[in-house]
């Protein structure tokens, strides 16, 4: 059996740690060549002394520079390297069969095209390089025949779904496949009076009821604009219209998603809400192997529920599907305002319940263009932080 070397973008990260509890359980079939992270030197040290990577990158100069010292200190042969050029660089250099794409946020757009140019089995866990440029990224995957997988359960859970052999940015149409089901536990406060929204802690948004995620998706999931991200995504990677994916609520995170076939048959991926489940499956596709997921246990659960989400509850999901409708840069400039409103939130500058407005203000001050080079994707993504920081500034000075 040959051994799979590994780029994990965003290592120190959630996915990053899952990825790395996966792979150590097959230490036959993988290698890890390289680990990158922002700038958590500790966590990367520990990391790099345990799985001796050929070269670690930090998006911080300074943490690089500091993880150098560290390793060099244990006696470590890893190669320090920084910036967003040697992310691309260890996402593409030739060595690497398969890169693990798990940098949140828009700094992982680069690291993923580049992967993606370079013809390399890519598990995406980064939704927003569709959201912001899924034309660009569809097409570096077709031309370099670069095999993409996606890692977000739902996304997993539909490629399950879908029959042998079907290849992501492919039609499902063609496939019999008529609707897309992306289930959404609703994150903690689905139950929350909406009258009680406007002093909701970091804190309470970061305390998902299921999953153990980053403050900045726990958020999202709390917004449901993780979903709305997820529902553009889809749109790229199984090539459907926005109206053919509907979002459900259930609760108990054990059904990922569901396909619907046009002879009435649904199909459903469940497990229990682990992460390992859709890297294992990612890493090993088209084979499967061990995760160190426990079993599911059906009858334990006991009943599994399914209702609509109330839009006034999660406002952010229809602002993901007017941006899907406007089209090109708008997108982009979604998941940039979110992030600002998001990182806001979590510096207390901004109330949970004002993340929707800014993120409406936002996507009406800046026009949407074509999203037909880099360049312009990234010159929306810049002037939508803009306007979307200016817009936080005058909220804090409204109150103060």
């Amino acid at each position: 059996m040959k051994t799979t070397q590994l780029t994990i973008l965003g290592s120190t990260g959630s996915i990053g740690l899952s990825t790395l509890d996966v792979v150590a359980r097959q230490p036959e079939r993988f290698r890890v060549y390289a680990l990158t992270a922002h700038r958590n030197v500790e966590r990367m040290r520990e990391q790099c002394l345990a799985h001796a990577p050929e070269v670690a990158v930090m998006a911080d100069q300074e943490a690089a520079q500091a993880l150098r010292a560290a390793l060099a200190a244990s006696g470590s042969r890893t190669e320090v390297r920084s910036g967003p050029e040697a992310l691309a660089e260890v996402a593409r250099a030739p060595q690497v069969d398969a890169v693990m794409a798990a940098i949140v946020g828009a700094a992982g757009l680069l690291p993923t095209l580049a992967a993606a140019e370079a013809g390399k089995r890519v598990l995406l866990a980064n939704k927003e390089a569709l959201v912001m440029s899924g034309a660009l990224l569809m097409d570096a995957v077709r031309r370099s025949g670069a095999c993409l997988l996606p890692i977000d359960s739902e996304h997993n859970a539909i490629f399950q779904c879908l029959p042998t052999g079907y290849v992501c940015a492919e039609s499902v149409s063609p496939h019999g496949a008529s609707r897309i089901w992306l289930t959404a536990s609703g994150g903690p406060f689905r139950d929350r009076p909406l009258d009680r929204f406007g002093g909701i802690t970091p804190e309470e948004a970061c305390a998902h009821p299921n999953w153990d995620m980053g403050r900045k998706i726990s958020v999202d999931s709390a917004t449901m604009m993780n979903k709305g991200l997820e529902v553009i995504e889809a749109c790229w990677l199984f090539a459907v219209e926005p109206s053919a994916i509907q979002v459900v609520l259930h609760p108990q995170s054990i059904v990922h998603s569901m396909v619907a076939y046009e002879d009435g048959s649904v199909l459903a991926q469940l497990g229990n809400p682990d992460m390992r489940t859709p890297i294992a499956h990612a890493l090993a596709w088209p084979e499967r192997m061990e995760s160190g997921v426990q079993p599911l246990d059906l009858l334990a659960m006991g009943k599994l529920e399914f209702s609509e989400p109330e839009p006034a509850r999660y406002p952010a999901l229809g602002l993901a599907y007017q941006a899907l409708e406007r089209g090109g840069t708008a997108t982009a400039v979604l998941n940039a305002a979110n992030e600002v409103a998001v990182e806001a939130f979590l510096d207390e500058r901004l109330p949970f319940s004002e993340i929707p407005a800014l993120i409406a203000a936002t996507l009406d001050a800046v026009e949407a263009e074509a999203a037909d080079s880099l360049e312009r994707v990234l010159a929306a993504d810049y002037r939508a932080r803009e306007v979307a920081r200016s817009l936080v500034t005058n909220a804090e000075q409204a109150v103060s």
